[in-house]
Order: C-alpha cells, then sequence, then structure tokens
C-alpha cells in the first residue's frame, strides 16, 4: 500500500481520552476512531492487525478440527430465559424490544443460540463430538467502559462450542482446545501464562484464563518459580495452615480502646500485630447480612466468598447497614455473641487466644478462640493468596504479577444442554444431554494486549505476525528518479514475494516519515535515500532491536523474504 492512498491518519499528540499506553498509542497510529463510548470504528490499519490475529486463530481451530459458522449478533429473549440467564446476566446484557413488542438482547456471548443449533440438528451419539466456532462482534454495556479495545462495550471476538457423549470424552476437547490456544498465543509473539480461573457468569466446572504478561493489566495473577502451577487471585489456593499447638486458652478480656476503628488504629494502641487480630467484615450477600473473619492482615477474595455461598451477588454492607444488621456501629463487631451469619476463613481456625471487636462501642476483646467463644457456619479458603503463601502445587515460591485476559476456556458440563433439553441418543437409546465446552479469545483485545507488552519511547514494536505491514519503506528523494525508481521497485518486488509493504511516497521531511514509522511499529524500516545514490546501498533497520545493515536490494529482498516467512510458518 502507498502511504499516499492510505487512511493512516498519525498524531502527534495523545489525545486526553486516552488513559493506557496501548489506547494513547493505537490512536496516536491511526488504529481506530472512537464513535461513542467504548465503541470505536476501525480503520485500515488498526483492522489489518486485528485481521492477522483472526489469520492465526482460524487456522489452529481448524487445525484443532472446529468448524466455522456466523450466529446472529441479536438474539431473542426467549431462549436466554430457558438457560435461566437473561435474569441473572446483568446490566452488561443490553435489553430492547422490536417492534412487535418481541424481547431482545445484544449477544456478549452464544452459548444459547449454539445449543439451540445442536438440539436442532444433532440427535446421535455417533454424530460426536463437534466443536463449533465463529469470529464475530460481540457487545457487553460495561457501566465504564476504558482504556480502549482493552474494556470496550463492542468488540471482536472468537467463540466455540464443544459437544460430547461423555465427561471423559469432554476432557479431550477442552485439552486439544487448550493446546491450540498455546499455539495460537505463542504464534502472535506474545509472553503469557495459563492460568485457572473462576468460570464466572458463564458458569460450568472448570476453566482456564490465558493471561498476557504486562505491566498495565487489569488482573493480577499468581505463578510458581519452580512448577507451572498458575491462577488468578479469584482461584488461587491457599494451602491451609498446620493446626497451632494448643496452648493454654487464656481467659476473655474485654479491653477499653476509645475511638479506635480501624485494625491499624486498633493495633498501634493495643501495641500488637495485625496477624493477632480477627476482623469482621459484614457483606450482602442476595440481600442477607454474611460475617467473614479474616485475620487482621489478610484480604477478602470476593469470589470465593460468592461461590461457597453459592450467592448470585456479594456486596460490602455500608457503615449503616452493618449498624441495621448488628446493632453494632462498625469497627467494632466481633464474633462473641454476633446476631448474624458468621464464616470463618481457614487461617481463623489456626489461631488462639486473638483479638477481637467487643460488639460494643469503643470496646474490644482479648483472648477470644473459636468454638470456645463463639461458632461460625462454615470454615473455608476466603482470602487472597500472597507471595508468602507457599505454591499448592509444589510448596515452591510463588510470585504475583499483572495480566490482560486474552483468553478464557470453559467446561461447562450439561448446564445449558440440560436446562435447554438439548439431547442426543447414546449408544444404548437413552436420551443423554450434551456435555459442552466454551472457549473464547478477545481478538480485538489480542491486538492491545500486544501492543501493551510491545512498545517504547517512540511507539509500537509490532510482533512480526501481528503486523499490519512487515515493512516500510522510506523515500528520501522524492523528486529524484533514481531513488524513487529504485523505492519503486522494491515496493513492487515485495509485494511479489507476499511481503505485506507500505510505501511512504509523501512529499515529507525525512524526521517526519522516520517518527511515524517508529510509531507505526511496522517491523522493518527500509530507507532508499542519499547512500543509495553514493553507494548503491539500501538502509534495513529492525524496529525491535534498533540494529541497522547497509545491502544491495537483492540481499534486503532474501533477507526479508526469509524473516517474514520463518515468522509466519
Amino acid at each position: 500500500m502507498r502511504y499516499t492512498q492510505s487512511l493512516l491518519p498519525t498524531l502527534k499528540e495523545t489525545p486526553a481520552e486516552a488513559e493506557v499506553i496501548s489506547h494513547r498509542l493505537m490512536l496516536r497510529a491511526g488504529f481506530m476512531k472512537k464513535l461513542t463510548s467504548g465503541v470505536y470504528s476501525y480503520l485500515p490499519y488498526g483492522l489489518a492487525a486485528i485481521r492477522r490475529v483472526e489469520d492465526i486463530v482460524r487456522e489452529e481451530m481448524n487445525r484443532a478440527g472446529a468448524q466455522e459458522i456466523l450466529m446472529p449478533m441479536v438474539q431473542p429473549a426467549d431462549l436466554w430465559e430457558e438457560s435461566g440467564r437473561y435474569n441473572d446476566y446483568g446490566p452488561e446484557l443490553l435489553r430492547f424490544k422490536d417492534r412487535h413488542d418481541r424481547e431482545s438482547c445484544l449477544g456478549p456471548t452464544h452459548e444459547e443460540v449454539v445449543t439451540d443449533i445442536m438440539r436442532r440438528f444433532v440427535h446421535s451419539y455417533r454424530n460426536l463430538p463437534l466443536n463449533l466456532y465463529q469470529i464475530q462482534t460481540k457487545f457487553r454495556d460495561e457501566i465504564r467502559p476504558r482504556f480502549g479495545l482493552m474494556r470496550g462495550r463492542e468488540f471482536i471476538m472468537k467463540d466455540a462450542y464443544s459437544f460430547d457423549v461423555t465427561d471423559q470424552e469432554a476432557e479431550v476437547s477442552y485439552r486439544r482446545m487448550y493446546d491450540a490456544y498455546v499455539r495460537i498465543f505463542t504464534r502472535c509473539g506474545l509472553k503469557f501464562r495459563a492460568v485457572e480461573a473462576d468460570s464466572g457468569a458463564i458458569g460450568g466446572s472448570f476453566s482456564h484464563e490465558f493471561m498476557v504478561l504486562a505491566e498495565n493489566g487489569e488482573d493480577t495473577i499468581v505463578f510458581c518459580h519452580n512448577c507451572d502451577y498458575a491462577a488468578n487471585l479469584e482461584k488461587a489456593i491457599v494451602v491451609a495452615p498446620q493446626p497451632a499447638e494448643s496452648p493454654e486458652l487464656a481467659e476473655l478480656e474485654k479491653i477499653e480502646t476509645p475511638g479506635k476503628r480501624k485494625v491499624a488504629t486498633v493495633c498501634e494502641f493495643l501495641e500488637i500485630e495485625p496477624k493477632a487480630l480477627v476482623k469482621i467484615l459484614v457483606y450482602l450477600a442476595d440481600g442477607a447480612p454474611v460475617g467473614v473473619l479474616l485475620r487482621g492482615d489478610h484480604d477478602l477474595e470476593e469470589v470465593k466468598l460468592k461461590n461457597l455461598l453459592g450467592a448470585t451477588d456479594v456486596m460490602m454492607a455500608s457503615d449503616q447497614e452493618v449498624f441495621d444488621a448488628t446493632g453494632v456501629p462498625s469497627g467494632y463487631l466481633g464474633p462473641v455473641g454476633a446476631s448474624i451469619r458468621l464464616v470463618a476463613d481457614q487461617q481463623v481456625a489456626a489461631m488462639n487466644n486473638f483479638y477481637t471487636g467487643g460488639n460494643e462501642k469503643n470496646f474490644h476483646l482479648k483472648n477470644v478462640n473459636l468454638n470456645r467463644d463463639f461458632k461460625v457456619e462454615t470454615i473455608a479458603d476466603l482470602r487472597q493468596i500472597t507471595t508468602e503463601d507457599p505454591c499448592p502445587s509444589c510448596g515452591g515460591k510463588l510470585e504475583l504479577t499483572e495480566g490482560i485476559e486474552v483468553g478464557h476456556i470453559f467446561k461447562l458440563g450439561d448446564k445449558y444442554s440440560k436446562s435447554m433439553q438439548a439431547v442426543f441418543q447414546d449408544s444404548e437409546g437413552q436420551e443423554k444431554p450434551f456435555i459442552m465446552g466454551c472457549y473464547g479469545i478477545g481478538v480485538s483485545r489480542v491486538v492491545a494486549a500486544a501492543i501493551e507488552q510491545n512498545y517504547d519511547e517512540n511507539g509500537i514494536i509490532f510482533p512480526l505476525p501481528l503486523a499490519p505491514y512487515a515493512a516500510v519503506i522510506l523515500n528520501l528523494g522524492i523528486n529524484d528518479e533514481k531513488i524513487t525508481a529504485m523505492a519503486e521497485s522494491l515496493y513492487e518486488d515485495l509485494r511479489e514475494l507476499g511481503v505485506p509493504t507500505l510505501l511512504d511516497d509523501r512529499d515529507e521531511r525525512p524526521g517526519a516519515k522516520f517518527k511515524d514509522a517508529d510509531l507505526l511499529g511496522i517491523p522493518y524500516r527500509i530507507t532508499v535515500g542519499k547512500r543509495f545514490l553514493k553507494d548503491g546501498v539500501v538502509e534495513l533497520r529492525s524496529r525491535r532491536d534498533g540494529v541497522t545493515e547497509e545491502m544491495n536490494a537483492g540481499d534486503l529482498l532474501a533477507a526479508l523474504n526469509k524473516v517474514v516467512a520463518e515468522a509466519t510458518n
């Protein structure tokens, strides 16, 4: 493509709306234009990068035996009512009525639609397994869309759905998709980790997220240095502590703590460490209050609480809601004599003679002990893991880092097939629900994540497999016939070789061309200028490492053809 014929509106200044690196650089490099909150038009350069991801995804999905289909974005509400998700999904599901007053929604995902296809056309175990996928626009009405393509309302996604006869065969399909995802993100040139994850609104028994490691990641993940264990904070397993030796249980004491409500101020006043104190956090689980007991220096993982309680929604209670439920001001609540339901983190069960709130304003209790002084309904792993905890797999050293979710795979079981009566006949003629899995990749998000991982102060540094153009030719002598002839010749030869190339044929200063080439992140820059007139050589520069070589046209063509072929095969 010739620059003079391209819609490639690069910007010198960063738009005020951009918050993270990928958003800033994508706007500056002319990837896209904001239409409304969380919704963007993809311009040619940005769409080309997205198509690169799509090509890799499509090749690996086909290689794994999946078949491509295309399902409607608009979905009837009655399908979602069958699955039970129409009311449960939340406000991110954009609901509306058509002119005939029929309820519909814009699809954030397609479990219901694909299950409907299967129940209508597949009736025998002989037609299984099947894996159907699509690459399509999705819409989720995020309350606060941000970070450009990282968390938009409209986005491009690959979603696949597997259907099997048994759990064992579904495990094979799941592993096949897991391996395909590893190949996809490896081919994209990304540094990533597959982590155990919570299934969330999709449901199912087990899932993995594929996380691109990046400083601006929205999620925190934990991984082990000694083994392959990795998980997000929601799913990370905290190893249960060893029970403490049974010391003498000291006598319960009431201590006045005037005006001391926070853990830090209470501990300072009592001259104790936070690990000697047990705090109560009051949550509303589907509207009902529950007190969660944690060691003073630990943080609750809300998803673990939600899963333990089987609640649709958990929300931390306000000070007024705490008082309404317990009659105790926030900060002084304790488990002894508590009037609400109590659950405890497993660390609390290993503690003795600890401090808690006194269930009375300005008072705390000393030498509190579980079972002697109070009881709880359940003891479970409820807290966030820390780097001080051992790896739950091997006992090794853990590290926390930031990541961007680009893929998520789920074992669904019969969650959708049973509720929607999607059944087949097994080998004995019995009706059985399909055993399902689902597998998503945020295609447009992959591009943003790749930029978050590959940039410098001058702009994007595209991994070659994702670059819209592998090379850019800078003609630094637009008015010189020999320089222009060589630039044109290289351009045509690279196109013949199948190397995607941008010819910068603008009548611009060399400095402007160099800056735009760096901003766009094109992996290789070819400069045709005065050195060609003097010595017959052109300059080849790698965007990633800055290494520059001078060579003749034939050697340059051979070198570029080789590196592009290696990167795309």
